[in-house]
């Protein structure tokens, strides 16, 4: 069976990139957390990542990529970004404004370049693990080459 590239593997690939694809069984269209994600990969959680939206009092959005077991510190994300206050935009308006859809939101890819953090975690390790772009789909690569493609910083912003 061929495998289908998403919009972020094209853009590793353009950019000669190494990665990994895992993939895992899922309904059509049907988000799948997480914490089930790493299990289905048989990860530990601490090396799959989920990629969060916000907004800030800007209205400017800002990408968190952080440990799909974490939660989002919303003051120390908007610490992190120098804004007064930032929320997690409604998952109404993901498709919207990033392109991407609940459970296949991928950091590479978006509709624009946000800017970008990446918990601090992500530098103990030497990969980690998060959405390709659609439902099913999981990129493995070295977090500071994500870092480079995304211009992205890293910073602690969980609890």
């Amino acid at each position: 069976m061929k495998e289908i590239k998403t919009n972020a593997m094209r853009i590793l690939d353009k950019q000669k990139l190494a990665y990994q694809v895992h993939t895992y069984p899922h309904h059509d269209k049907e988000a799948v957390d997480g914490v089930s994600v790493a299990a289905m990969l048989n990860e530990d959680p601490a090396h799959v990542y989920k990629t969060l939206i916000t907004q800030a009092s800007s209205k400017a959005y800002y990408v968190f990529v952080i440990p799909v077991a974490a939660e989002l510190d919303l003051k120390k994300a908007a610490k992190a970004v120098n804004e007064k206050a930032v929320e997690l935009i409604p998952v109404k308006n993901l498709l919207g404004v990033s392109g991407y859809i609940r459970g296949g939101c991928s950091p590479i890819g978006m509709k624009k370049l946000f800017p970008t953090i990446l918990h601090q975690t992500a530098l103990e390790q030497a990969t980690i693990i998060f959405s390709g772009g659609q439902i099913g789909t999981q990129i493995e690569m070295a977090p500071q080459l994500l870092a480079e493609l995304i211009h992205a910083r890293f910073a602690a912003v969980i609890r």
